[in-house]
């Protein structure tokens, strides 16, 4: 469905923009009468550039200058074009900030403007904008959404940074088994053919080594074939929910990828609930943030027992994927009337909890890739040795 922006009158005569999803302009104007507003212009937003997200470090940055700039008393659409005009900001950051700016020198909200970019800015924190411009302290919220982004670039960082030692061992152990399979046993096979019987891993070494040589670019093909296979079953929507299922459910990785979602979704709906965003507005909003979608589909039933009465405590806990100290915290928080502050001390917990967790998840994958390179060379050496060995015997008897 089309996202369209409007500008519309009410029946007072005053003016409204707005951004709105509807099926077609007649749709729209059917919308806004329900409103009582009248259509004045409206323009849909699928028909215009393209665009593509911008990165936390990025979202963090933006949302940092600006409310440090409306900190000493700068005016918001001066804040904007200062931000814009930033040297260090990259030739797209400086046209989707430029575009905001022209749309709030025409009178349309900061967060009515971001969301007229789609795709380009969170909901978290064109929400968190949308609520700080009702009840004020734009300045405060876009310092606390500078502080999430920034917390989330940080996390996501350190996720990368992790992975790579294993993949540089991965890239190795590919790397020995090629040249050995390619270059190491072909020197051999000429002994081994004037041996009179061959131990059956040496045979199944042969004819790997045999295979490589000849029929390398097999290998390669299929690995591609693999590779483009997997990608694309993870885009189907049922594959990746039980990928993620199983992911949280996996011995000992599984508890540290809960400790980190549990964090993500703890700081984001901190973030909202302190910008003073109804707590069911704010649970559909983090449960898209939470990047594992099994997980993420357990909010309908959470949000539907919320609106019931339930306490949200309850309502968490019931949720597959999380640390039970999430539910013990909120109950907390509810029995003392202080959500808001036990969110920002579990969320602080969590982040620390998960940068234990990743630095846990490396400990467990080093020394698994090195016991598996260690294995793979190990069997390729007795293979090897073993029939030497049984020759030199052989020859001894003699």
């Amino acid at each position: 469905m089309p996202n369209f922006r409007y500008k519309a009158q009410d029946a007072e005569g005053k003016l409204q923009n707005g951004v709105l999803l509807a099926s077609d302009e007649q749709d729209l104007h059917e919308r806004l009468k329900q409103k009582n507003l009248m259509l004045l212009e409206a323009k849909d937003l699928t028909k215009t550039a393209h665009y593509k997200p911008l990165k936390a470090k990025a979202l963090s940055e933006y949302a940092r200058q600006i409310g440090t700039l409306m900190h000493a008393g700068i005016p918001l659409v001066r804040c904007l074009q200062m931000t814009a005009e930033d040297e260090a900001v990259t030739p797209y950051e400086r046209k989707i900030y430029g575009d905001i700016t022209k749309e709030v020198m025409q009178g349309v909200p900061l967060s009515v403007a971001m969301e007229s970019m789609p795709g380009v800015f969170p909901p978290l924190m064109i929400n968190m904008f949308r609520a700080s411009e009702s009840s004020g302290g734009l300045d405060d919220t876009a310092m606390r959404i500078s502080e999430q982004y920034l917390k989330e670039d940080r996390l996501n960082s350190k996720i990368k940074s992790s992975l790579v030692y294993p993949k540089i061992l991965m890239f190795i152990i590919v790397l020995v088994v090629g040249v050995i399979f390619g270059f190491v046993m072909p020197q051999f096979k000429s002994l081994f053919d004037t041996m009179e019987s061959l131990p059956v891993a040496t045979k199944i070494m042969l004819a790997i080594s045999d295979f490589v040589k000849k029929k390398w670019y097999v290998i390669i093909i299929v690995a591609v074939v693999v590779y483009i296979a997997f990608y694309f079953l993870k885009k189907i929507p049922k594959v990746q929910y039980y990928f993620d299922k199983a992911q949280i459910h996996l011995p000992k990785i599984g508890k540290l990828f809960k400790v980190i979602y549990t964090a993500r979704f703890a700081r984001t709906l901190c973030s909202l609930y302190s910008s003073g965003i109804s707590i069911i507005q704010c649970l559909e909003i983090a449960s898209h943030t939470i990047g594992n979608t099994y997980i993420e589909s357990q909010f309908k039933q959470v949000i539907a027992d919320t609106l019931a009465g339930d306490p949200l405590s309850v309502s968490i806990g019931r949720v597959d994927g999380f640390v039970k100290k999430l539910e013990s915290s909120v109950r907390v928080g509810e029995e003392s009337g202080s959500l808001d502050t036990m969110l920002s001390s579990i969320a602080d917990d969590m982040e620390f909890e998960s940068e234990r967790a990743i630095a846990q998840m490396t400990a467990y994958i080093e020394p698994v890739m090195i016991i598996i390179m260690a294995i793979i060379v190990g069997f390729i050496m007795i293979s090897v040795i073993v029939p030497i060995y049984q020759s030199y015997s052989q020859i001894g008897k003699k």
